[in-house]
């Protein structure tokens, strides 16, 4: 196994949480510096950490990467934080946040309903960016007052609380949304594949293969042996001149 290998294994095994340094690794993997900072960038590539402001590079809850929409619960995730109200609407999707660091009446103007609105302990702010229709999120650990939490329940706008300050917060949410956008030009292999698709066995015949293609009308199947391994494929091509009898494993 190559030191860098060694090294990603290493951070794999690391608790959610734990801080990461260059001269922290070097020391107790024994290896240089060198080799160190270039395992954290690919573990930053592999998702496997994350660096936040003020904070440093820290070992990142393993969750799907390739979410496909950016809801409140990846949110949530993201800010590592706590649903205080609202838990029917945190599977909206976000496409606008805001910093509510102005009077009431001058946050309210720049509110556009389904947006998220950053704020720390102002809980007349929190009431009233919920009834302008906004979810909130919660800076610096807070919670709310119980009618506020009733409130985002009965609107199911998501308040969620989280320990980072507001700073942090609207840089985590930047780059969330930066990464959904370029997964979204991405096509993966699971947005085209079949899950549990239609296969054949050597044993069947013709006939079936003739009943499937009614059936679907693909003109083509796996042919899978007793244990499931792919050992081939049948196409419209190969049964054109076979009879309906023959088997699939002779043609």
């Amino acid at each position: 196994m190559k030191k860098n290998e060694i090294v990603l294994e290493y951070i794999k095994n690391l608790p959610e949480g734990t801080k990461i340094s260059v001269r922290g690794l070097a020391q107790a993997l024994h290896i240089s510096e060198g080799t160190a900072y270039k395992a954290i960038k690919d573990a930053e590539n592999l998702m496997l950490v994350t660096t936040i402001p003020r904070v440093g590079t820290i070992r990142r809850k393993q969750k799907d990467p390739f979410f496909d929409r950016l809801t409140y619960e990846v949110i949530t995730d993201v800010v590592e934080g706590t649903v205080l109200g609202g838990h029917g609407g945190m599977g909206m999707e976000l496409h606008k946040f805001l910093i509510g660091a102005m009077t009431i009446d001058e946050m309210v103007k720049y509110i556009t309903p389904g947006d998220l609105v950053i704020l720390g302990n102002r809980e007349d702010a929190q009431e009233a960016a919920l009834k302008a229709g906004a979810a909130v999120m919660i800076t610096g650990g807070f919670d709310t007052l119980p009618h506020i939490k009733e409130l985002a329940d009965k609107l199911s706008l998501p308040l969620i609380s989280t320990s980072y300050d507001t700073f942090t917060v609207a840089t985590l949410i930047n780059k969330a949304i930066n990464e959904s956008m370029t997964r979204k030009k991405i096509l993966y292999v699971s947005d085209v594949m079949t899950y549990n698709p239609i296969y054949m066995t050597p044993q069947q015949t013709v006939k079936y293969w003739k009943k499937l293609y009614t059936e679907t009308k693909h003109t083509r199947y796996p042919v899978v042996d007793s244990k499931g391994m792919l050992v081939g494929m049948v196409t419209s091509r190969d049964v054109a001149t076979a009879s309906d009898d023959d088997k699939i494993g002779s043609i």
